[in-house]
């Protein structure tokens, strides 16, 4: 059993990364049915956090049926960070997390994110600020390095654990990558196969399906697996995968009617969350994915992108239903 601190989250954990403008509590009301083991709220800015920002305290927002939830910070000031540390604690999740991942230029660039990377010192006592701050466990989500020259992620996972964290995932790319090219696990690997580390080591990078994922747990020995882009429109990935490490089959594809239903619910939750306006509006980066593939699609996809009114677009989602309703049945 894996546990983070005393959290237990299965014996090889499927996590939802935290991911901008999507990992909100409507996306992940879908992921946990959908067999999500930990998830993490969107990435929260601590200096909205201290400053009593909407959005930011928005964010905080989470719900028993998610836990355990971990909260994400970032922020480049030490003295910020541990009082968003605080003021997350207060929303009572299982876990605070830290981002020293997101490669965004208006994060990464002011040293917050990624941009730390480049300045390890700083990294483990900001890390370390934030460990005495907080009764919960902290947990970090970083890369390799900020470019090829500078990987040192052996030392990295080495410093943050001797200050007290208790899990820690690595998305197998530097900041100069991005999104782009193929993550590296052998690094995260080494980490996870190094004598001195004892904590949880969770792989981030390119796992979009079932058979990768089983294939990168045997292959890497990492002790769970942190899906972000595959989940988008498709929590299905999370039990799938899940099906295929305990059976060797595949589960099979969600019909359209069950894509229809994910949607519907999906949409009804962001409304309920949001608002009319917001609500809508934030849909609209998901449809495309929860019914990828779907030939003669593009009239419907206006249809949901363009609309303003709940009612139309819950009758389109119902009309999508009927007119694709054999979508998927050969996939």
């Amino acid at each position: 059993m894996v546990q983070i601190g005393k959290v237990e989250i299965g014996e090889f954990p499927l996590l939802l990364a935290p991911m901008e403008d999507v990992s909100d509590p409507p996306f992940r009301a879908v992921c946990k049915e959908n067999g999500a083991d930990l998830m993490y709220t969107e990435f929260i800015s601590s200096e909205g956090l201290i400053r009593n920002a909407e959005k930011s305290v928005q964010k905080l927002d989470i719900y028993d049926y998610e836990r355990p939830i971990g909260i994400q910070i970032f922020g480049d000031k030490i003295e910020s960070m541990r009082q968003a540390a605080s003021i997350a604690e207060e929303a009572q999740p299982e876990i605070i997390d830290i981002n020293y991942g997101c490669p965004v230029k208006k994060v990464a660039c002011k040293g917050a994110g990624a941009g730390i990377l480049l300045d390890i010192p700083k990294m483990q006592q900001m890390t370390a600020e934030i460990v005495k701050q907080v009764s919960l466990p902290v947990t970090v989500k970083t890369r390799l390095g900020w470019d090829d020259s500078t990987i040192r992620i052996v030392e990295v996972a080495k410093r943050l654990q001797d200050v007290g964290i208790q899990a820690l995932t690595i998305h197998g790319r530097t900041r100069k990558q991005m999104y782009k090219g193929e993550a590296d696990w052998t690094k995260i690997a080494e980490v996870k196969n190094h004598p001195d580390i004892h904590i949880p080591i969770f792989g981030n990078g390119d796992i979009d399906s079932p058979e990768k994922a089983l294939e990168y747990r045997d292959r890497y020995g990492i002790d769970g697996i942190m899906i972000g882009r595959a989940a988008i429109g498709y929590p299905w990935i999370f039990n799938e995968i899940k099906h295929f490490m305990n059976t060797g089959e595949h589960l099979p594809p969600p019909d359209m009617a069950e894509r229809v239903q994910v949607a519907k619910r999906h949409l009804a939750f962001s409304l309920e969350w949001k608002g009319e306006r917001q609500g809508i509006f934030e849909m609209r980066r998901h449809y495309t994915n929860y019914f990828r593939g779907v030939s003669n699609f593009k009239p419907y996809r206006t249809r949901l992108v363009e609309s303003d009114q709940p009612d139309e677009l819950f009758e389109t989602l119902e009309e999508i239903g009927s007119v694709f309703e054999d979508a998927y049945a050969l996939v």
